[in-house]
């Protein structure tokens, strides 16, 4: 092979390796927010997009929720975020945003009945305004979204719902949204692992529905709104046909239809598996990114 061929069979090598070549974003796993309300350090991670370091520009921002069991690197560890969000910036499906995912333990990201864990406080006085001092995000409602899977999916919601002011969009997947009658007929069994430090121990029947209850139920939230309220947040509501939280989320949709609020909703082929958010994060990702660009 003479000079030129080697020549240009390198030049088409190269070629090929740019093409396939996908900027990767940056990921810092463990951050730390020191939380007065909380009395304690709360663990974050955080996605910045390829050009962050090299650019002086401001991103929009995801905050990004996890489940029940999971901590604040379930969405890299499990879910692969950072990679499916590379791959949507560079084929120019999202445009670049910050994603960032705190560790909310078993809190539901809402207020305990108590008052000692008091989540939802610490995230809008504390924990979100610490986080847009810290990186350039683009700190205002049209920059801004919120997003989680079944626990988090709630807190997606619930956050949304009551403070439509500071998101634009929300995307909930599997979101553990509950009827009163679905919520009273969880076991006490469930009820003691899962929901008693959050919203009271041992409580039985009709004593569920308390004020915590009251104050955080997705449906309940939404009848208490006017259309116009509802509709000044995007909503994207996806779950799987073999999850059992799909009719929770029906009935979400179905209250969303009557008072007539423009929302995007979904039912796939899945179960409550990591497979199925995985499936749908980068569509999820896609709706909130069209709130981040102007019509």
């Amino acid at each position: 092979m003479n000079t030129l061929k080697k020549l240009i069979l390198f030049c088409l090598l190269i070629s090929a390796g740019t093409a396939f070549a996908q900027p990767a974003g940056k990921v810092i796993e463990e951050q730390n927010i020191k939380s007065d309300i909380l009395k304690r350090n709360v663990k974050y991670a955080i996605y910045l997009p390829a050009d962050y370091e090299t650019s002086n520009r401001s991103y929009p921002v995801v905050y990004l929720l996890h489940g029940y069991g999971d901590d604040h690197t379930g969405w890299l560890q499990f879910g692969e975020v950072n990679r499916y969000a590379d791959k949507a910036i560079a084929e120019g499906k999202i445009p670049p945003m910050i994603i960032v995912m705190p560790d909310a333990g078993s809190t539901f990201y809402i207020n305990s009945y108590d008052g000692k864990q008091n989540y939802e406080d610490f995230f809008f006085k504390e924990f979100m305004p610490g986080v847009e001092r810290e990186y350039r995000i683009k700190a205002s409602k049209k920059y801004r979204a919120v997003a989680g899977l079944s626990m988090g999916g709630f807190g997606t919601l619930v956050y949304s719902l009551k403070h439509p002011e500071v998101f634009s969009a929300a995307a909930a997947l599997s979101a553990a949204v509950r009827s009163d009658d679905d919520f009273m007929a969880i076991t006490d069994t469930r009820w003691a692992e899962v929901y008693s430090k959050v919203f009271g121990p041992d409580l039985k029947g009709s004593e569920r529905l308390n004020t915590t209850w009251k104050n955080n139920s997705i449906l309940g939230l939404v009848q208490s709104k006017t259309t116009d309220e509802l509709k000044t947040v995007r909503y994207w509501i996806d779950c799987g046909d073999d999850d059992a939280l799909s009719k929770g989320n029906s009935l979400l949709h179905i209250a969303l239809a009557e008072k007539k609020v423009p929302h995007e909703f979904r039912i796939r082929d899945g179960a409550h598996t990591w497979t199925y958010w995985r499936t749908g994060i980068t569509d999820a990702l896609e709706f909130i990114g069209d709130s981040f660009r102007q019509k």
